[in-house]
């Protein structure tokens, strides 16, 4: 299995929204393609980030799985446009299990 790690740092002030936004409307949709491992939100350190992992079975899914989303005509009218402007930054890390990972 591959994980990726995304970290969106959102705009002071928009968290809950972003949140909510991402809740009722984006997991729908991206729940399609792939699978939701955990989604946090930060309250201390770094502020304002929302960090959510996703498991693919390797590099190649999670491209094709990737092209599709964003070809999905739901996301790109229904989530993109409201929640881009929300956020300040994004990252993404792809992560392998080590052999004793509870995760595999």
């Amino acid at each position: 299995m591959v994980y990726e790690m995304r970290t969106y740092t959102v705009k002071v002030g928009k968290l809950n929204e972003y949140i909510k936004h991402f809740e009722e409307v984006g997991l729908p949709i991206i729940s399609k393609y792939a699978k939701l491992i955990g989604y946090w939100y930060t309250d201390i350190g770094e502020l304002n980030q929302v960090i959510h992992i996703w498991e693919y079975e390797d590099l190649n899914q999670r491209a094709a799985r990737r092209k599709a989303l964003y070809s999905d005509p739901e996301w790109l009218e229904k989530f993109v446009p409201i929640a881009l402007p929300m956020l300040d930054k994004q990252e993404s890390k792809i992560m392998y299990a080590a052999n004793f990972s509870p995760i595999q």
